[in-house]
């Protein structure tokens, strides 16, 4: 049964885990320490819950609870007004529901890259911005990859921003975060993959046109300077998005990481069912 519990101050020590929910530093550092992360709305809860993470609790208004009930078995949901709720998280929750929910043990690398080829993975070095972590996420679910790599600086995936871009995606595929970035590469061809970089020169082979063989790795970089030179000329072949010509005399030379993510992947991922 569910464990219903009133809350009428924004203050009360039992939201604890729901505090100022856009201050980063500060998430991060509870989150980490709890073991937690906050999935937002019923469609992100339900993904969350049905792959497997545990329920902290729910914070939710008496109106929006039914719609959860079903899934939500033992746990404790308190239950508020719109206006404590906002001022709990810190901004209007327009979703209508929080949930604190246990993080599961970190996918150790090696696992990831493990498994039958063709393989097509993308690895994120140093993205910042958990917007677009999110985002490219849901690209790479929707469009079969079969899994992501994170450079030790990349973005948490379960930050609730990221989670909430997704739509839930973070939860459908599989990810690991790279123990160091110096050797990263190292570890990707020791598992058979051949690594591409995408970068925006249009010198690069076009990713299009790379014979789609065996494991392949796409490389992609941080929102302002992309790829690191050093995973640049690491990398087993450059590659890019080729630009329309009236684009490129307009100046317009390269697509936004997320954009360019949705487009790689599709390229990455194609004709791979007729391999497998």
């Amino acid at each position: 049964m569910i464990e219903i519990v009133e809350v009428t101050d924004p203050a009360d020590p039992r939201l604890a885990d729901y505090t100022r929910l856009r201050d980063v530093e500060l998430r991060k550092s509870l989150e980490a320490e709890h073991g937690l992360f906050i999935a937002e709305g019923e469609k992100v809860i339900r993904r969350a819950i049905a792959t497997g993470h545990p329920v902290r609790s729910v914070l939710t208004t008496r109106r929006r609870l039914d719609a959860l009930a079903d899934v939500l078995g033992g746990a404790t949901v308190f239950v508020a007004a719109d206006d404590v709720i906002r001022d709990v998280a810190g901004f209007q929750v327009h979703r209508g529901a929080l949930a604190a929910m246990r993080r599961l043990p970190p996918l150790p690398l090696a696992d990831l890259l493990a498994g039958p080829s063709p393989r097509r993975i993308m690895v994120l070095e140093d993205l910042v911005d958990h917007g677009n972590v999110g985002a490219i996420f849901r690209s790479a679910a929707a469009l079969g990859v079969d899994g992501i790599a994170l450079s030790p600086r990349c973005a948490d995936p379960l930050y609730r921003r990221a989670v909430k871009v997704s739509m839930g995606a973070v939860f459908s595929i599989p990810y690991a975060r790279m123990g160091e970035w110096y050797e990263g590469l190292s570890r990707l061809r020791e598992a058979g993959y051949r690594t591409l970089a995408l970068t925006p020169d249009q010198k690069a082979t076009p990713l299009s046109g790379v014979e789609p063989t065996g494991r392949m790795a796409l490389l992609l970089g941080s929102e302002g300077d992309g790829l690191s030179s050093r995973w640049l000329e690491e990398a087993d072949e450059a590659v890019c998005i080729p630009m329309s010509p009236s684009a490129m005399a307009a100046g317009v030379d390269s697509l936004n990481v997320v954009a360019a993510a949705a487009v790689a992947a599709h390229d990455l991922v194609r004709h791979t069912a007729a391999q497998r």
